[in-house]
């Protein structure tokens, strides 16, 4: 199992992406059980060629937690690598470079799409479930501090 690496190795791609921090009325946020590391992240993923940041992140959230949402603000970027670079089961090493995004729920039903997730769940933000993968932790304490400037690490 890889995660973001604490000294990285090189980098085979760089890619960006898009992750989201979805809160619900109660101030849960929601995060995926990710099938790929076995471990809760926020919703996310790649930002496909002739796609902007903002349709990626509304089919990332869609594909993966059954939820439609809308973009409420830009919570940062991220490219410190080693928080942003990991290696995944097949070998593959990516460093990207993250563009975390509130969102807020329009629609849809929560439930595990694809394969990609094994569970989708609203946590309170002071019981976060284990494992959590670490290259989160800082996107998610930056979307609690509630700042209206966005960060970048």
């Amino acid at each position: 199992m890889a995660l973001a690496m604490s000294t990285p190795d090189p980098a085979q791609t760089r890619r960006t992406a898009a992750d989201a921090v979805v809160f619900d009325d109660a101030g849960r946020i929601l995060l995926q059980h990710r099938a790929d590391f076995d471990m809760w992240g926020l919703p996310g993923g790649s930002i496909e060629a002739g796609e902007t940041l903002n349709d990626a992140i509304v089919r990332e959230v869609k594909e993966e937690s059954g939820l439609d949402v809308e973009v409420v603000k830009l919570i940062g970027a991220y490219s410190e690598p080693e928080y942003t670079t990991t290696r995944y089961p097949d070998g593959n090493v990516v460093h990207y470079v993250s563009l975390t995004l509130e969102c807020r729920v329009t629609g849809g039903s929560l439930r595990p799409q694809r394969g990609e997730s094994k569970a989708v769940q609203f946590f309170d933000t002071h019981d976060l479930p284990e494992p959590l993968l670490r290259d989160h932790l800082p996107r998610i304490r930056d979307a609690l501090a509630r700042r209206e400037a966005a960060f970048i690490r």
